[in-house]
């Protein structure tokens, strides 16, 4: 019986916590409320090597693992494995299926696209990027920040236009979900489904991880049902049992301790101020452009080398040529 209890344990592995959050990760968050609302007792463990993988989050039990990347996503693997399903008596209603779409999509792309392309990146560089060497964590950061603009389908040519629909979608999204949640405790069914649980790690990302200047986070704040519903789950799952989940727990920053409370919180976005490079971002320039130099110079002497033997090699013939001929 011990073990099939023990083999029945579940340990969720996500990105560091921050930001006050138990997990500062837009998607691993979904995931902690969900095995929360569940009340399914689980270990939550780091993963500090993988700052980029996409397998992030995941969940073990026993041999059973449950990657991020595969069938879907964790929670659909949780319920198609037989493990967790909160959404048996909801599955089949057409408003759901809509709202989850929704947040799956347009809530989902707004957090990506402030995330890496309509910001400084400086939530980025916290949540994944703090615990390795600056260039290597500039380079992984540059490097999403153009799959995430090829993922969104944003080019130098419809960029403004991107942002505008983007915004307009989760704006939407918002309004939507306002109407539908009322001041009920839940979304649908008076019970919670997995509906609730990503909305609600997309909120707590949104309220406590984006930047003061964020405009999602402003277009959030207009709705303020939807920020109660945010907040008292926070102070039920979160502030209220700190150590009930177990795990490896890394520092919090200074700011985390001490989290941002709703009569503090404006719905207009403060102006973004012109950032000064660094002396240390002016000099990663300099030597970028210093390489880019060098390798310049050394594929055109390569080139004119190359050319030069070929014009010996003709010489060579045409004298070989010669000599036949006489």
């Amino acid at each position: 019986m011990e073990e099939a209890k023990e083999r029945e344990k579940l340990t969720l592995v996500t990105r560091k916590s921050c930001f006050g959050l138990p997990t500062s990760c837009p998607n691993c968050l979904p995931a902690y409320v969900y095995l929360k609302f569940s009340g399914t007792p689980f270990d939550l463990d780091f993963n500090l090597i993988n700052p980029d993988s996409d397998q992030i989050p995941y969940v073990e039990s026993g041999t059973y693992v449950a990657y991020n990347n595969e069938k879907g996503g964790v929670i659909r693997s949780l319920s198609e494995d037989g493990f967790v399903d909160l959404d048996s008596q909801v599955r089949g209603i057409p408003e759901w299926i809509s709202a989850k779409a929704m947040v799956d999509s347009w809530l989902a792309d707004a957090i990506i696209y402030e995330l890496w392309v309509g910001s400084d990146g400086t939530s980025a560089h916290k949540i994944y990027y703090s615990d390795l060497p600056w260039p290597l964590g500039k380079i992984l950061y540059l490097k999403q920040v153009h799959v995430v603009k090829q993922i969104l389908g944003i080019t130098k040519e419809n960029a403004e236009r991107r942002e505008e629909e983007i915004y307009r979608n989760a704006n939407d999204a918002f309004s939507a979900l306002s109407t539908r949640l009322g001041e009920q405790a839940y979304f649908f069914d008076n019970r919670p489904t997995s509906l609730d649980a990503v909305f609600l790690g997309h909120a707590l990302f949104t309220l406590y991880a984006l930047p003061e200047t964020s405009v999602l986070r402003s277009k959030l704040l207009e709705h303020d049902n939807l920020v109660r519903y945010t907040e008292k789950y926070k102070s039920e799952m979160i502030d209220s049992s700190g150590s009930s989940y177990s795990g490896t727990q890394s520092q919090s920053d200074p700011s985390s301790s001490v989290p941002r409370r709703p009569s503090q919180w404006s719905s207009k976005p403060k102006s973004k101020p012109k950032r000064e490079k660094t002396e240390e971002e002016k000099k990663f320039r300099r030597r970028a452009k210093y390489f880019l130099v060098t390798q310049l110079v050394a594929v055109l002497v390569f080139l004119s080398l190359l050319g030069g033997s070929d014009a010996a090699e003709v010489e060579l013939d045409e004298d070989d040529d010669d000599a036949d001929y006489d």
